[in-house]
């Protein structure tokens, strides 16, 4: 379907949340719909919207997040604004005050990527390092703390970060020299470290070393490699890595069928992968259609190519929800 209110010539990005997407324009501005209970849509009311409306305030943004209810962006001056739930203080502005519109979060500045987990936050600075914040019951925030933070703070050992990705309760780190570090919540193996141990500093993801691109699930992880391959790891249980079991993953494996992949995306329990042809393949939950095979039938083999879709060049995979453009 298409999204109403939305112009879909000027999109240059998109993230999905638990039930609320953004869709971030060539002009600079945010579109933002869906679910809105604690504000995350930042159009300075709690309503729900079925159509797209514009995030209050926002300008010269150059990439945006969603996490379950908090969304973030990233403006070209390389600082952070944030918006929606803070109970976890997840937005990062020293308080845990729902906001229905967007705040600054204190202290960020040269600011190049951005992640938003379930009710964490991550960014990546020009110097390499990481900063995180928010709730940090399973070490999602790296600073070998159990502790929450309502501001950001240091994730420990990083340098020379280049994008990162955070799940439920763990997070992701790509290095430019190819390999992927992971810490926190480790129970399924989303670590990817052939354990299930909680680490509360980064640990090395086993066997990458050419990644290009990485994304979190709830509790399961992905990479893109830079052949065009693609591995997952972690949690398996609703088939979302593709291998044709249910089985979970403490190591990375290779995602059967995904060949020269230009993107990937990982919702809740399922994947997308978007090849250079324009195509779009998913796996995993499918309760509500979120793989767009026209069923509700849980994948465990990568299903090619999703209907109705192509020359598409931007997915976003949400809570049980995609998204493509």
């Amino acid at each position: 379907m298409t999204v109403p209110g939305l112009t879909g010539g000027n999109i240059t990005s998109l993230a999905a949340g638990y039930y609320h997407s953004l869709a971030l324009l060539s002009n600079g501005t945010v579109e933002s719909w869906g679910r809105n209970i604690e504000g995350q849509l930042g159009i300075g009311s709690v309503t729900n919207q079925d159509q797209a409306s514009t995030v209050t305030g926002l300008r010269g943004v150059v990439a945006v997040a969603a996490g379950n209810t908090h969304s973030l962006a990233l403006l070209a001056d390389g600082t952070v604004k944030a918006w929606g739930s803070n109970g976890s203080g997840q937005l990062g502005d020293n308080t845990v005050a729902t906001r229905t519109t967007p705040v600054t979060v204190s202290g960020l500045t040269n600011v190049e990527a951005i992640a938003a987990g379930s009710a964490h936050s991550l960014a990546v600075l020009a110097d390499g390092t990481v900063k995180a914040w928010g709730t940090n019951g399973n070490g999602q925030l790296g600073d070998n703390s159990l502790t929450q933070r309502n501001t950001p703070v240091t994730v420990t050992g990083l340098a020379n970060v280049r994008s990162v990705a955070a799940g439920n309760a763990h997070s992701l780190a790509r290095l430019a020299d190819g390999t992927v570090w992971a810490w926190g919540y480790n129970a399924q193996g989303q670590l990817g470290d052939n354990s299930l141990t909680q680490r509360l500093t980064p640990v090395k993801v086993d066997s990458i070393t050419t990644a290009r691109e990485i994304s979190a699930g709830i509790h399961h992880s992905v990479a893109r490699l830079a052949d065009g391959t693609v591995k997952t790891w972690g949690y398996n249980a609703q088939g979302q890595q593709g291998d044709g079991t249910l089985t979970n993953r403490p190591a990375p494996i290779t995602l059967d069928g995904a060949t020269n992949i230009r993107a990937i995306s990982a919702g809740h329990y399922h994947t997308l992968v978007l090849d250079r042809d324009g195509k779009v393949s998913a796996v995993g939950y499918n309760n509500n259609g979120q793989i767009g095979d026209g069923t509700t039938a849980n994948r465990t083999a990568l299903t090619t190519p999703v209907n109705s879709l192509s020359s598409i060049s931007l997915i976003a995979a949400g809570g049980e929800f995609s998204l493509a453009g």
